[in-house]
């Protein structure tokens, strides 16, 4: 899993590094934005892999913001992207995180009462959309895909560690049912990047 983060890693850099901008500024620009959603993603495993997959309202905490991200990403993919395929998966994106917010909306008073549900996102998560609303429209398909797969890794590594929460079985039960989209959400945005 290291071994996949740093490579990850790599990738982000790299894509910044090989903005299509001919702009040295807008060049610049886009290797901070990549560099930052790098380091995103080894604050949003560790996060996932401990502080939500381990109590009710870590768990109910970070699908909802998760599910914000996902949300707020892929509006701005249907309205930047102009291809079919990154459109049709930010379609599905919207309808299965809006399911998965609507659900979690309904179980958590009941499964984790002393948990406020967030209202907005946290500063990681909104510094990716910022990324992702500055990416100059060549890259912008790739910065997307390559968020989403990050975006959804970390999703899978929150939802694994609370699957079997014994103490709350309706969060448990969501987390699941969540698990199938979630890993073909992945799947899509990985499978389209490697063809990039």
């Amino acid at each position: 899993m290291i071994r996949t983060l740093l490579v990850g890693t790599a990738a982000l850099a790299l894509l910044g590094a090989c903005s299509q901008s001919d702009d040295p500024a807008d060049a610049a620009a886009a290797a901070v934005n990549a560099t930052q959603d790098a380091a995103s993603v080894p604050v949003g495993q560790a996060s996932a892999a401990t502080l939500g997959a381990n109590t009710a309202g870590g768990f109910v905490t970070a699908l909802a913001t998760s599910d914000m991200y996902e949300l707020a990403a892929a509006d701005i993919a249907e309205a930047k992207s102009t291809n079919a395929g990154v459109k049709e998966l930010a379609g599905m994106i919207k309808t299965d995180h809006t399911a998965s917010t609507a659900k979690l909306k309904t179980l958590a008073p009941t499964e984790a009462a002393d948990t406020t549900l967030p209202t907005g996102m946290d500063e990681r998560r909104q510094g990716l959309i910022d990324n992702l609303n500055a990416a100059a429209p060549a890259d912008f398909d790739r910065v997307f895909l390559t968020q989403q797969v990050a975006a959804h890794n970390e999703a899978l590594t929150l939802l694994n560690g609370f699957k079997d929460h014994t103490e709350t079985p309706g969060l448990a039960a969501l987390a699941t049912e969540v698990i199938p989209k979630v890993t073909m959400h992945r799947d899509r945005a990985q499978t389209m990047l490697d063809a990039m």
